[in-house]
């Protein structure tokens, strides 16, 4: 399960990164008040984190990443 939200995350964080890059637009401040209102920070902060849990996923053995969801091996 923190697998997906932090999937979830680092996706959004890539949209976000992708406006700012194409478009100069970043949706997370625009939403909340501005890159340095509390809840802007508090995202970027949770986006950053999922990041580094995702590095995980890059290190897992290829039999975690292949179980289906009820756990037996494929």
């Amino acid at each position: 399960m923190l697998d997906r939200i932090s999937l979830i995350l680092v996706v959004i964080g890539a949209l976000n990164w992708g406006s700012i890059g194409l478009f100069q637009f970043d949706v997370v401040a625009w939403i909340f008040g501005g890159q340095g209102a509390v809840v802007s920070r508090i995202i970027y902060t949770l986006v950053a984190l999922a990041g580094v849990w995702c590095l995980s996923l890059l290190f897992r053995e290829n039999a975690l990443l292949t179980d289906g969801a009820d756990g037996s091996s494929k």
